[in-house]
């Protein structure tokens, strides 16, 4: 019999969790960049590694490691990449008016999250015989990633990846606004005030770079003084704090949760633990389409995704439980997942209108229902 009090209890631990989660995020890549910039480190290297990275999704995929559920890592794995396509990246068009075009850089980031999606599925099917060697292949292509990408961004070839977590910093720092002066900036323009500099606080120049943007006044003689290195660290480490423990707090309600109803880890990681993760996607998804903003809605979605299938599925491959992850698999999700990285760069290349974002969505919602009445 389902105990109510423990199904109310795991339920509102899993909202509490996603609260701990976007702060934890928020925290850990704001003040990470802020201590990489003191100590000289690459803005491209800094842009790469907080924008459009899925931090938070590596934090639940280790809790549930932990935990011993390989299947709830994958579901959420696969299941976030899908939602971010068929559920935010379509949400994004539906708010967009008019034909919709994507410029050069949207479509080179859209062609590396089908090639590594791919990569990605025919690693799964054939996971039996490849075993913990995929998860190297997918750890060292997430390298190579970074630092292709880093270079040619560093050369003006492409454009940064726009950070999907930086409109909720605007709420969670309003405090470390005004005594910080954090050194981030808001990729979204659903905020029309950006965080201020502490290099400005200093009057000092902010180089401009492809990766940082322009102020049109670079000193504030009323500003208070930066906040010290030491400050930044201990910022840092209590975001990683905050993002460990709402990472186990949601893995350990989702699967408490799927023990009651006697669902399989996988479908609830696929379905309710995916859609929940991927909410700020959807925001900011909805943000830009509705400013027009096309290159921000490519760019959260593809980098995204290509975070979770090379970082957070080779972590996933080296270190979960071989036999749960070759039962977890199945034909379905893997035709799901690799058919919507198709059409998300099939529409990225010739362009779309409302209607597609729509019927993406409609799409999406079948497919979480198929989840629930076959695959439980």
């Amino acid at each position: 019999m389902v105990s109510h009090d423990n199904v109310f209890f795991n339920a509102s631990a899993f909202v509490g969790g996603l609260f701990l989660l976007e702060f934890g995020a928020d925290r850990f890549v704001d003040h990470t960049a802020v201590i990489a910039r003191r100590l000289g480190v690459s803005p491209t290297l800094i842009a790469l590694l907080t924008a459009g990275a899925e931090w938070e999704e590596l934090a639940v995929i280790v809790a549930a490691l932990s935990q011993g559920r390989s299947s709830l890592a994958l579901g959420n794995i696969l299941g976030s990449s899908i939602s971010n396509i068929l559920g935010a990246f379509s949400v994004g068009l539906i708010f967009t008016s008019g034909e919709i075009k994507f410029d050069r850089s949207s479509k080179i980031y859209t062609a590396l999250t089908l090639l590594f999606t791919v990569i990605f599925v025919l690693i799964l099917a054939f996971f039996k015989s490849i075993g913990r060697a995929a998860g190297g292949i997918l750890v060292t292509l997430f390298a190579a990633y970074v630092v292709s990408i880093g270079y040619y961004i560093y050369k003006g070839v492409m454009a940064a990846p726009e950070d999907d977590d930086d409109d909720s910093d605007d709420d969670n720092d309003d405090d470390d606004d005004d005594d910080d002066d954090s050194e981030t900036a808001s990729a979204s323009d659903c905020s029309e005030s950006t965080l201020k500099d502490e290099e400005s606080a200093s009057q000092k120049t902010i180089p401009l770079t492809p990766l940082t943007p322009f102020h049109e006044n670079n000193s504030a003689p009323h500003e208070k003084p930066p906040r010290s290195l030491t400050y930044h660290i201990f910022q840092l480490i209590a975001g990683f704090l905050a993002l460990s423990l709402s990472g186990y707090i949601l893995s350990h309600s989702v699967s408490s949760l799927a023990d009651t109803f006697e669902l399989s880890g996988t479908v609830l990681g696929m379905t309710v633990l995916s859609i929940a993760t991927t909410l700020p996607e959807k925001f900011i998804a909805i943000c830009s389409g509705a400013r027009g903003q096309n290159g921000i809605v490519v760019a959260n979605t593809a980098g995204s995704n290509i975070f979770l299938l090379t970082l957070c599925a080779g972590v996933l491959f080296l270190a979960g439980d071989m036999e749960a992850l070759a039962a977890s698999v199945n034909t379905f999700d893997l035709l799901v997942t690799a058919a919507s990285a198709s059409v998300f760069a099939v529409v990225v290349f010739i362009g779309a209108k409302r209607w597609i974002g729509i019927a993406l969505l409609v799409l999406y919602f079948a497919f979480i229902g198929a989840e629930f009445a076959f695959y439980r």
